[in-house]
């Protein structure tokens, strides 16, 4: 299990905000399970999930720099929530998976050209002597925004997305796995970013747009 409770370049579980901030979220709790479920409840509400913050820098990657800009993508926060499990003792490493995300802003397809999401990421958890998948990504307003139920994590089972939003449409489909890591595979994954969203690198200030706000002016 070493390996995946050692800091990393990009994990970096030993830098000190990313320990104060998992120390501030687990200070009530004593149990293993008990503080990963805080810390899955942290890194969700706590860093808001922004599609537009995306940037090819290694830096930008980092459990740390996420931290500090308070904001990120799917990656980024599973990057984040690995770094705080890891700084609280708690073995984890990182899933990637390509996913058909039917819940779009019109904007941000525009930029992707496409539904599919190559290389969503979430955090992978050795709790209870088992790997337990949990996916902090989506924060709850923009969950409300989008009309889609908060995706909860008890530290016992899986926590994927949910396929159906409230009103019964198709969420989210899992459609090929990459695997998990003990580090994040960024060359990779940026790689294959920029092969299959070309137009979305091609321009800063695209990204810089509320993914909230999008959501919640076309779901109202």
């Amino acid at each position: 299990m070493e390996e995946y409770l050692n800091p990393t370049y990009y994990i970096d579980s030993d830098h000190p905000a990313v320990v104060e901030f998992a120390n501030q979220n687990t200070k009530s709790v004593d149990k293993e399970i008990e503080k990963a479920v805080q810390l899955y409840y942290a890194v969700r509400d706590g860093i808001r999930y922004n599609p537009y913050s995306m940037e090819p820098g290694k830096e930008s990657m980092k459990a740390s720099s996420v931290l500090d800009r308070g904001q990120g993508y799917c990656v980024a926060k599973a990057v984040l929530l690995a770094a705080c499990a890891r700084s609280q003792k708690i073995p984890a490493r990182l899933g990637f998976a390509d996913v058909n995300n039917h819940l779009n802003t019109k904007r941000l397809k525009e930029l992707m050209g496409t539904d599919v999401f190559v290389y969503h990421g979430y955090t992978e958890l050795f709790l209870n002597n088992k790997w337990v998948k949990a996916t902090p990504a989506f924060n709850l307003e923009l969950c409300n925004n989008f009309n889609v139920k908060p995706l909860e994590f008890d530290g016992t089972k899986d926590s994927i997305f949910h396929p159906f939003d409230k009103s019964g449409n198709k969420h989210m489909e899992y459609i090929k796995d990459h695997g998990s890591f003990a580090d994040l595979p960024w060359e990779t994954i940026l790689a294959g970013m920029k092969k299959s969203y070309p137009l979305y690198f091609e321009d800063l200030e695209r990204r810089l747009k509320d993914f909230s706000e999008e959501a919640l002016k076309e779901n109202q």
